[in-house]
């Protein structure tokens, strides 16, 4: 009787070390995953902007979700401008890039909601960082950082004063959110909505 509530223990032992075991490599396996996954988030591929002088590329990832040819912008530059929003999904690249040469006259951080990025009204009501340049050629343009349902942290890594150049990092946000560029006129956009773009080197269109 002693040795059969023996051998019962070493079962119940042996099974107890196996099922430890298999949730330590569950949890490993876990660990490695979530490891892998992060560091293809936050991947930052190197990029080269080949495009002439006067256009400006795109300063995110995504999918262009809007592109709107006379608005009235009232935050950052205070006048009509062409915007051209583009999304970032969670599966892609979120460093963000500068557009054009120039230099950082304005960095302008507003708290918010936090709605759906792809929403036009994330453009107003959502958390954003807009960054105000002035180009070589003496234009004022905005590229706006909106975070969105997931996104909770911007990342800006310049300040007024600066001088840029286009394709330069800039700053990134984190888990799908969109990037707003107003450009007043004259300017051709070269891109339509459900276009795919590449931060630094993907062409929005021409100064003129």
């Amino acid at each position: 009787m002693i040795g059969g509530f023996s051998a019962a223990a070493l079962l119940a032992a042996a099974a107890a070390a196996s099922a430890g075991f298999a949730l330590l490599w569950a949890v490993a396996l876990v660990a490695v995953v979530l490891a892998l996954f992060l560091t293809w988030f936050f991947r930052d591929p190197e990029r080269t902007a080949l495009a002439s002088a006067a256009s400006l590329i795109s300063p995110a990832d995504g999918r262009v979700v809007a592109v709107d040819a006379d608005l009235a912008e009232g935050r950052y530059l205070r006048r009509r401008a062409i915007r051209v929003a583009i999304f970032m999904s969670p599966l892609d690249v979120h460093v963000n890039r500068i557009p054009a040469d120039g230099e950082v006259i304005g960095v302008h951080y507003n708290p918010g909601r936090f709605l759906a990025a792809f929403s036009d009204k994330a453009s107003l009501d959502n958390e954003q960082n807009g960054i105000v340049m002035r180009l070589s050629e003496g234009r004022e343009i905005a590229f706006v950082q909106i975070a969105g349902f997931l996104a909770r942290r911007i990342v800006c890594r310049v300040m007024p004063g600066d001088r840029c150049r286009r394709g330069e990092r800039m700053g990134m946000i984190k888990l799908g959110s969109r990037v707003d560029v107003w450009v007043p006129p004259p300017f051709r956009t070269t891109v339509r909505v459900g276009d795919r773009v590449r931060a630094g080197e993907t062409v929005l269109g021409i100064l003129e």
